[in-house]
């Protein structure tokens, strides 16, 4: 799968509060070409965590999720994990980040970075 190909948009969602703060961080950084990348480690309270960078390159392997301009990464390992989840933006009393609604996940932590299948 090329990161050219067209997406199911129903695999990976973006809410609006995280396309607007991806634009805004791109703007911010003064360039275009960032991706935001989102991917699963090992790790956290509950198994698996949640991480979140930018990048310019996508990765031959990488499936593209495209939202108002905003380009999302998600490499194969990962994206099993993020089928069907939503990528959100957050402020709050915990502070302002990415967060992930994920319906597969059978628990989560109290950070909410962390979670178990």
């Amino acid at each position: 799968m090329s990161v050219a190909e067209a997406f199911n948009p129903a695999s990976l969602n973006l809410s609006p509060r995280a396309v607007a703060k991806v634009q805004a961080l791109v703007e911010e950084e003064e360039n275009p070409g960032l991706k935001l990348r989102v991917y699963i480690t090992g790790g956290g309270c509950s198994g698996f965590q949640y991480g979140f960078t930018f990048e310019e390159e996508a990765a031959e392997d990488d499936t593209a999720i495209e939202r108002e301009g905003v380009t999302v990464l998600v490499d194969p390992m990962s994206f099993q994990y993020l089928v069907g989840a939503e990528v959100d933006y957050s402020e709050g009393l915990e502070g302002s980040r990415f967060v992930i609604n994920n319906p597969n996940a059978a628990t989560t932590c109290g950070c909410g970075a962390s979670f178990s299948i």
